[in-house]
């Protein structure tokens, strides 16, 4: 037997630890084989996983970006070369504007002005005016020009063939009608910012109606200008002369009247339109301004007088006497302060300095009285011309009021005396200007830039139709590539697993080729051999005693290389010297015993229906060519597998067995649909759970996952099987080989050594390519269905 305590020394973390039991009896929740906590993942962007998808994708990436590039390039062909030539035209300020100094806002600073002029630019009577110029209406390339987009123009652009217009069918109006529309449609005027510029920009097939259009239509626009202008000076000039002669006539009577009256009342008026007595009140108010601000400021010094702080006056700072009486002052104080720590006071030096400090602090404080007084009688004498000039401004009120009441009407008069004058003036004056013929013919707009002959077309651009078209095919592809991630609701890297189902991965099973497995599993040097041993050490570290006694091998679904997985952990556990019995209970469609190479004319089923001899129980139990592989196949299908497998007899079997054997595997049917695997996982210390790589869903993986546990199993883990990388993966990075081996149910089973070369299969079946392709297809028609279903 199996010696546990070698299988400590191999399984266990360190010199004597073992696992803890709770990690064996809950290791689907706990169990973390790598160190990894994957619920603290960070879900955020992962531009690795975005390369992946690239990769992944990269034929389709490639084939929609081809297609987007044939599509512009087609799109170019299909599309007419049209030129483009942009005339600049500069809006300048009118010079024959009658009413300019009585419109409130000038149409030099309002840009109204250059939107008007780009609209009349845009007009259709303009439009009018350059076919009439140009003769459009007359050439049937302009108005019958090629389709800017059609089939045909593939053909025109590489053979020259084209259909000659002709006008003969169309009236003189219809022709113009055509070219007048054909300017308003590829007529394009716009205003350059911070600028008085329009861009005049017109665009055709051929290069010289490009040019020559956008050329007549700056013309046009100022020749319409200046025709509009010379008829409204013509209207304005005969306005003016009649106006003229009505206001020169009431100028004359008003100021008449105003010279009456000012004799009569005998109103005096300075040059500068103010009577005397207005005068010199105004003179009066500016000084009694000033007084008032001398009494102020006077005031202020006089109000610090009375509060003991004249010495800080301003005159009295600035007196220079006052100065030098300080500073000599300073200086025998600080004399006496020296030799006071020497002498005493009442020695005669001392004595002498008293009295000179006493002395000059009189004639300080002398001095300062003298300055305050100076400022007390400044004060008095701002008080009085106050007073003075207050009196003097009553007076003159007086007068003003009485002056008032004769100047309203003298005001009344001036005033539309004023108003004649400034009328007449500018009646005068605007007479002179529309007088001057030059003036009513001056442009109110220039041409800065004349649209020259283009030599390339502007449209179609390639780069440009190939870009657009380049970024539409690759969102349809990433599109695309979002609908088939979407419908593929099956596990494609581990991480999934771990994520959706909360199981720890123990290992990862390549995809091998069917012509290739039976080598793959004989060479013991093969990615495959070597992936099956490293799932035999993660079960060696699956339970607080290493790996579990007795193990159940199953999926969720059937064809997912659970037979396979069995088969080949059994050879690995005996190769460390473990006596494996692989036990295959799937007495439904088993398939262990072909495997092995071996008949299944007896085995589990006969057992359990005591439908065996005594003398045949050891035969039972068979050795394989393998070292220490014990196998007990399937035996006789019976008609009631369910009812065979949940028999007490059936625990006792495992009992047993796990009593005589190190290790026994137990080969179990799927789950979905079936009740064996669950029945078997109550009896077994470990279940295995295989998970095909994009075949099971992950709805009928979970749904299987919860059967187990609701039936009380211990799920160690699980198996991803059939994982191919045979393209880059940001998180796996192996390359195995592809294989395929098992369909549970639905074909014929391989027997051992036979290879399929595929030869009754059509030629693009063979490829393998061709076969993950129609599985992907299927896997997508799968969970596209399966969520149907769950949402209604």
């Amino acid at each position: 037997m199996l010696d546990r305590n070698r299988q400590h020394q191999i399984a266990g973390p360190g010199h004597g630890q073992a696992l803890s039991a709770a990690m064996y009896y809950d290791g689907a929740q706990n169990y973390s084989p790598y160190g990894r906590d994957y619920s603290e993942q960070d879900e955020g962007f992962n531009p690795l996983k975005l390369l992946f998808y690239v990769v992944q994708y990269r034929w389709l990436i490639v084939m929609m970006a081809a297609a987007g590039l044939v599509a512009g390039a087609i799109i170019t062909m299909m599309q007419t070369p049209k030129y483009q030539a942009t005339t600049q035209l500069e809006v300048l300020v009118p010079s024959a504007k009658v009413f300019q100094d009585i419109e409130v806002v000038s149409e030099n600073a309002d840009v109204r002005a250059f939107l008007t002029a780009r609209e009349k630019l845009k007009s259709r009577a303009l439009a009018q005016r350059v076919v009439f110029q140009l003769g459009l209406s007359e050439r049937p390339d302009f108005l019958f020009p090629t389709p800017n987009f059609s089939l045909s123009n593939i053909f025109y652009r590489a053979f020259g063939i084209s259909k000659s217009p002709s006008i003969e069918e169309k009236t003189p109006e219809e022709r113009e009608r055509i070219a007048i529309g054909r300017i308003l449609n590829d007529l394009t005027v716009n205003l350059v910012t911070n600028t008085s510029l329009l861009s005049i920009t017109f665009a055709d097939q051929r290069p010289k109606y490009a040019s020559d259009v956008a050329n007549q239509v700056a013309q046009s626009f100022i020749d319409q200008r200046l025709d509009q202008t010379s008829e409204t000076s013509d209207l304005a000039r005969q306005f003016i002369k009649e106006q003229v002669l009505q206001v020169k006539q009431k100028l004359q009577k008003s100021e008449e009247d105003l010279v009456a009256y000012a004799k009569d009342v005998g109103i005096t008026i300075t040059g500068d339109d103010k009577s005397l007595i207005g005068s010199n009140i105004e003179a009066l108010n500016t000084a009694l301004a000033t007084a008032i601000q001398e009494r102020l400021d006077a005031g202020r010094m006089v109000d610090q007088i009375d509060k003991g702080r004249g010495a800080s006056l301003g005159p009295v700072l600035e007196s220079e006497g006052l100065q030098k009486i300080t500073d000599k002052l300073a200086d025998l104080t600080s004399q006496y302060q020296q030799k006071l720590g020497i002498l005493k006071p009442g020695f005669p030096e001392m004595q002498q300095l008293q009295a000179q400090i006493k002395e000059l602090q009189r004639l300080y404080n002398n001095g300062v009285l003298t300055i305050t007084d100076s400022l007390r009688q400044k004060y008095q004498e701002a008080q009085n011309k106050e007073a003075d000039l207050r009196s003097k401004l009553a007076e003159m009120e007086k007068q003003q009021v009485i002056f008032n009441d004769k100047n309203i009407k003298y005001t009344i008069l001036k005033r539309e005396v004023d108003s004649n004058r400034s009328q007449y003036d500018n009646l005068i004056a605007k007479l002179n200007e529309v007088g001057v013929s030059s003036e009513l013919k001056s442009q109110n707009a220039a041409i800065v830039d004349f649209a020259a002959q283009p030599t390339a077309p502007y449209s179609p651009r390639l780069s440009i139709n190939l870009a657009i078209a380049l970024a539409l095919f690759l969102a349809l592809g990433a599109s695309i590539i979002y609908v088939i991630e979407l419908l593929n609701n099956t596990f494609t890297n581990p991480e999934q697993i771990e994520k959706e189902l909360g199981l720890a991965m123990l290992g990862i099973l390549p995809l091998v080729d069917d012509r290739e497995l039976t080598a793959s599993i004989a060479d013991q040097k093969s990615g495959l051999s070597e992936a099956y041993r490293s799932l035999r050490t993660s079960l060696q570290f699956s339970g607080a005693e290493g790996a579990p006694r007795s193990l159940l091998v199953t999926s969720s679904e059937p064809s997912e290389g659970k037979s396979t997985t069995s088969f080949k952990l059994g050879q690995d556990f005996a190769a460390l010297g473990a006596r494996v019995l692989i036990v295959d209970s799937d007495l439904r469609k088993p398939n262990l015993h072909r495997l092995f190479g071996l008949d299944n004319t007896i085995g589990l089923s006969n057992l359990l229906t005591n439908t065996v001899r005594k003398e045949d129980l050891a035969s039972i139990f068979r050795a394989t060519k393998y070292p220490n592989v014990t196998v007990l196949t399937s035996g006789t299908i019976p008609p009631n597998p369910a009812d065979l497998l949940s028999s007490p007899k059936m625990a006792l079997i495992v009992t047993n067995l796990g009593k005589r054997f190190d290790l026994v595997i137990i080969d179990a049917p799927p789950i979905v649909g079936l009740s064996d695997a669950p029945i078997l996982s109550r009896l077994a210390e470990g279940t295995l759970m295989v998970i095909s790589t994009n075949q099971v869903t992950r709805k009928s993986a979970k749904t299987a996952l919860k059967r187990l546990r609701a039936a009380g199993a211990n799920v160690v883990g699980a198996a991803m099987s059939k994982f191919a990388v045979n393209k880059f993966d940001y998180n796996y990075a192996y390359k195995y080989m592809n294989y395929q081996y098992y369909d549970y149910g639905t074909s014929t089973p391989k027997i051992e050594g036979k290879v399929d070369d595929g030869a009754d299969q059509p030629a693009y079946a063979k490829s393998p390519a061709f076969r993950r392709l129609v599985r992907r297809i299927r896997a997508s028609v799968g969970g596209f269905v399966d969520r149907a279903k769950s949402v209604s």
